[in-house]
């Protein structure tokens, strides 16, 4: 039953997803060693299209003892050469598959931010994001399967659901709350602790639908930079350069964030003060995967949370630019279920989702008995 299930998932990834074509380079980085099984099949599925697959895997350990006392030159020439090996690819494949989340604690954050800044801002922001046609995923591992509390196979069934939902689908729907969204100007968020005004004018809309993320299911753009009032208390835990966050609450002043506490505050202003982009807002996007309904401390699928919205430090998206610039870009989630208190968003005045529901009647179709 697995082998079927990956031999599926990996058909979407390169028919659908990366929409892979004869003679075309990939490459499948794994990270981590557990996700070895659909790197064969990605592999085995590439070659059968006609295309060229090429590999790499990252083993954490290993990068933790190369960071610990990494030098800016080293990193950079580290960049350099995998930044050559992506402008060689047409498209590329990331799975995130470690054993152990957690890995990277204990690297220095100056290491961190110059790994962040001259590494994965060149290879990946730059280069990969803007060159080819990508996908990111994860595997579902032991590891994910503690963090989400859930034994592994009742884990395998719930990603297997996520990852190979009918997002043509989904596509069809989100095209409604683009549209709306797009003739935005004003959005007002309220909840428990949460009091954000905003404008979206002029900044795109645009709806991700399985094409750069499994799972995936949201409609993202992002604040006019400067415009962004109020305070925020986010409801999820986070994970930053291997940091467990909770109860992050961001208080903003004309787009900048102004104070920033949580149950690691020094760390969380330490990353916050990356750059000066840090402080501003790339992205807002609201979560929409029917079958994702709680956090399970990884990114990937809990920004994707239906009844979710989320609102990122750092780096703007391409699609959807506002012009902030910065080497972190940091999805932090709020979820509005009733379960998490609720809460309401209005665009120019009009009550559009309540309690995390649509309540709009052109977008109700994205509420989830209709997506399933």
């Amino acid at each position: 039953m697995r082998d079927e299930r990956i031999e599926k998932l990996s058909k979407n990834l390169l028919n659908y997803s990366v929409s892979l074509q004869k003679g075309e380079h990939i490459l499948i980085e794994i990270l981590g060693e557990d996700a070895i099984p659909l790197g064969k099949e990605l592999i085995k599925q590439a070659e059968n299209i006609g295309a060229y697959p090429h590999f790499n895997i990252i083993n954490y350990e290993i990068l933790k003892e190369l960071l610990m006392n990494a030098s800016e030159e080293q990193i950079k020439m580290y960049a350099k050469h995998d930044t050559q090996r992506m402008k060689d690819m047409d498209a590329y494949i990331g799975i995130r598959a470690s054993s152990n989340t957690a890995e990277l604690n204990g690297v220095p954050a100056e290491k961190m931010d110059l790994y962040n800044k001259y590494y994965t801002t060149q290879v990946h922001f730059e280069e990969r994001v803007k060159h080819t046609k990508w996908c990111i995923l994860r595997y579902p591992n032991n590891s994910m399967a503690q963090m989400s509390n859930m034994n592994t196979e009742d884990f395998e069934d719930f990603y297997f659901r996520v990852c190979t939902l009918d997002y043509e689908k989904m596509s069809k729907e989100m095209d409604k709350l683009v549209n709306l969204m797009n003739n935005t100007k004003n959005v007002h968020i309220v909840g428990p602790n949460t009091d954000l005004k905003f404008s979206i004018e002029g900044i795109p809309t645009e709806k991700y639908m399985g094409t750069f993320n499994i799972p995936d299911g949201e409609v993202a753009t992002a604040p006019v930079r400067n415009s962004v009032n109020g305070y925020i208390t986010y409801n999820t835990e986070t994970r930053y350069n291997g940091i467990l966050f909770n109860n992050i609450r961001f208080e903003f002043k004309d787009g900048k964030i102004v104070n920033a506490i949580s149950n690691k505050t020094e760390e969380l202003n330490m990353i916050l003060d990356t750059d000066e982009g840090a402080r501003y807002i790339g992205e807002f996007a609201l979560g929409l995967n029917p079958y994702i309904e709680k956090p399970i401390g990884d990114t990937l699928f809990d920004e994707k949370i239906k009844g979710s919205f989320h609102f990122t430090p750092g780096d703007s998206l391409e699609e959807s630019d506002n012009g902030n610039r910065s080497a972190i870009h940091w999805d932090i989630v709020n979820i509005q279920t009733p379960e998490y208190g609720g809460g309401e968003i209005y665009f120019d005045d009009v009550l559009v989702r309540k309690d995390g529901r649509f309540v709009l009647k052109e977008v109700e179709g994205l509420n989830p008995e209709n997506l399933v």
